[in-house]
């Protein structure tokens, strides 16, 4: 499949005059660091410290590496790393190759990767060697059989027989100035591909060039003043589009990079303690997991200046404990999407109601609206579907045009999925997923609000509620719940609690189910696709017993 990216000329001509989309491209932020600041810090991993003029010559090693394999401009090369240096010296040196970089999220295993490596025809994949249980290189050697495009596997680590060291590829990093063969880049030329679904027969795969990509994040570092004095934080995978916004508004305000290779609570909490970061970007999950184990009680987080959540609607409550937390520092929320990058974020001046209620207004460049069902505007404060255009929008779906015919309204906006509403000021409120609507005999209601509060009870760590099929109303709520440590949690004691807040009975959930673990993406969000299956396993082992 040719990787292609066509957008209207008319789209292009009003994004260029505009200022949104210009010749910048990834390696012209890393020369400009590598220029001005060559010694400061680029990346901090563990004790290991790159400096932005050695992260220069590592990448120069790496895109030399990549012409004696022949990979050349255009090819897609998937990376399956962790947020490691190698992970970034691959995403900087792809591109100054004009290859495509094609994320594939750690979690995956064979199925996934050979449907996602099959789809986007990559020509090699850059993974680890060895991760505990999982020897990704080992895997992807098998893979080749089914994959004739996959030519060449790449592994960080002992390489298996048949792979190539990544060592080996930027082996005269440290010694040679030397530049690899010349090429000539775009920033209309395909840049990354990323996928919102890896198990599908239909993959979405969706690519952007550097234009729409760089646009947003070079508005995001201007809008947040991400500069060299920074340190920024992810919590997110850089396989994912919200950890690679982290990654590159660093990159582009010359900021060092503070990685931790794989969430956990205990982890990030000692990574926050150790290097003092000033920017935290992480999903909702990532805080609440280090607040609901007391990891965060009595640490100086005074050096932080906001931290930015995304991956999943954010609570008030939760949004104010940890701005309480903080120290000084500020709680920013925002809204994105893979196909759109980020369409909305508050800023650093908004008033603390915003900020904690809200994902701010649109990513300079972009528009938002929101739609009644009959395609009509809604009126401010109004629930409705949220639609999106501008200039960091993709132009479509690789190679699925009967998911391009659905996303897209005949005027051109993207239609997102959310539900949402802007209020007079333009601030954006994420209501849930229009699938996640619980249509109970014909009364429709959204189960956000009702998570949010069922959150509050001091037994409850995590909960989602998903429909549940009914005979008669058509669709019942399901709640299921994980638990804080040592605490308890029933039907009658969940109800109490709606009671008590006194949430409409139309909105109460008629079964809980206990777990011990939520399913979650990457980026620690829930997958109420998992749940609904469970609870599907639950009712026909119930059925069985009967």
């Amino acid at each position: 499949m040719t990787l292609r990216i066509d957008f209207p000329p008319e789209r292009a001509a009003f994004h260029r005059a505009q200022g949104w989309w210009t010749d910048e491209l990834l390696g012209d932020w890393l020369a400009r660091a590598a220029r001005t600041t060559p010694d400061q810090a680029a990346v901090v991993q563990g004790t290991r410290t790159v400096s932005f003029a050695e992260l220069a010559r590592r990448v120069r090693a790496f895109a030399r590496g990549m012409d004696r394999l022949g990979i050349v401009k255009g090819d897609v090369v998937a990376v399956q790393l962790p947020n490691t240096l190698e992970f970034i010296v691959s995403y900087l040196g792809l591109a100054s190759r004009g290859a495509v970089m094609q994320t594939v999220h750690m979690p995956y295993r064979g199925a996934e990767i050979e449907t996602l490596i099959g789809h986007s025809g990559a020509v090699a994949m850059i993974c680890v060697a060895q991760q505990k249980h999982y020897a990704a290189a080992a895997l992807a050697l098998q893979l080749k059989a089914g994959l004739p495009r996959l030519a060449h596997v790449i592994a960080v680590g002992e390489p298996p027989a048949g792979a190539v060291a990544f060592d080996d590829l930027t082996a005269d990093a440290a010694t040679s100035h030397a530049d690899p063969k010349p090429v000539t880049v775009s920033a209309a030329d395909p840049f990354v591909l990323l996928y919102t679904s890896g198990t599908t027969a239909a993959p979405k795969g969706v690519p952007h060039p550097s234009c729409t990509f760089l646009s947003n994040f070079r508005v995001a570092a201007q809008e947040l003043a991400v500069t060299s004095a920074d340190q920024v934080l992810c919590a997110a995978p850089f396989t994912h589009l919200y950890g690679l916004s982290a990654l590159s508004v660093a990159l582009c305000g010359g900021a060092t990079s503070i990685l931790l290779p794989a969430f956990s609570p205990q982890e990030f909490a000692d990574v926050l303690q150790r290097a003092r970061p000033s920017v935290i970007y992480a999903g909702p999950a990532h805080m609440a997991g280090c607040l609901n184990a007391g990891l965060l009680a009595g640490m100086d987080l005074s050096a932080v200046r906001f931290v930015i959540l995304s991956g999943a609607a954010v609570s008030p409550d939760l949004a104010t404990e940890i701005e309480s937390a903080l120290l000084g520092g500020k709680v920013l929320q925002l809204w994105g999407m893979t196909e759109l990058q980020a369409g909305a974020f508050t800023r650093l001046g908004d008033t603390r109601e915003v900020r904690v209620g809200s994902a701010g207004r649109p990513a300079p460049g972009n528009e938002l609206r929101i739609t009644r069902d009959d395609g009509s505007r809604a009126a401010p404060g109004e629930i409705g579907e949220l639609e999106m255009r501008g200039c960091s929008l993709f132009a479509g779906y690789l190679g699925n045009p009967q998911a391009n015919a659905a996303a897209f309204t005949a005027d051109g906006w993207f239609r997102t999925g959310d539900l949402a509403s802007l209020d007079a000021e333009g601030n954006l409120r994420i209501a849930g997923r229009t699938k996640e609507i619980i249509n109970r005999g014909g009364v429709k209601f959204n189960p956000l609000d009702v998570e949010h509060l069922l959150i509050t009870h001091p037994a409850v760590e995590m909960c989602a509620i998903i429909p549940m099929p009914d005979p008669v109303l058509g669709e019942r709520a399901c709640c299921f719940v994980t638990l804080r440590e040592g605490r308890t949690f029933g039907f009658e004691a969940m109800q109490e609690w709606l009671a008590q807040h006194a949430v409409s009975k139309v909105k109460w959930p008629e079964r809980l189910e206990i777990i011990d673990a939520m399913p979650m993406t990457p980026t620690r969000k829930v997958i109420k696709g998992a749940l609904v299956k469970e609870l599907d396993r639950r009712r026909e082992r119930e059925q069985q017993q009967q």
